[in-house]
């Protein structure tokens, strides 16, 4: 295979049969898991192309995570790749889709009848308060998030 270090696509460089079917040379190297991640088929084993990528340019599989600065799972340009542990690849998530504010961080306490703001650092929850409006919750959580987030401190 090449890889393309600007764009993050493998091609292929022969022909072959083999898992995910046959390979054509200057086909695109991949498809795409359940998760979203591109996935590359080698004899008979599949990696994630992000991985594969790291080894390409560095000559070693990542020892831990790699995060995808931009969020996007589909872009694996070595400038969009970093490495991170656990706790700093949950830095950098999205917000979630059970969230119903719209806001990371920031929930609607029914009891209170107030925004609630809270942060997760070092794996526990830190509650930041409550607050009237939505704008000061989420204020707060970017406060927040620039003092415990130092892998990823601004959202994208």
């Amino acid at each position: 295979m090449s890889y393309d270090s600007k764009t993050g696509v493998f091609t292929w460089l022969v022909n072959k049969n083999g898992y995910g079917g046959a390979a054509k040379v200057g086909r695109t190297a991949n498809n795409v898991n359940a998760y979203g991640y591109r996935r590359i088929g080698i004899d008979g084993e599949r990696y994630l192309a992000h991985r594969i990528a790291w080894l390409y340019v560095y000559g070693e599989f990542p020892k831990a995570h790699l995060d995808h600065i931009n969020r996007d799972r589909l872009d694996n340009r070595i400038a969009n790749l970093r490495v991170a542990t656990d706790a700093e690849n949950l830095q950098n998530q999205a917000v979630r889709t059970d969230n119903t504010s719209g806001v990371k961080g920031v929930s609607w306490d029914k009891k209170r009848k107030k925004w609630f703001a809270k942060i997760t650092h070092k794996y526990k929850q830190i509650a930041l308060g409550c607050y009237e409006s939505i704008e000061d919750a989420a204020a707060a959580y970017a406060t927040a998030k620039a003092k415990f987030h130092t892998f990823n401190p601004a959202s994208i």
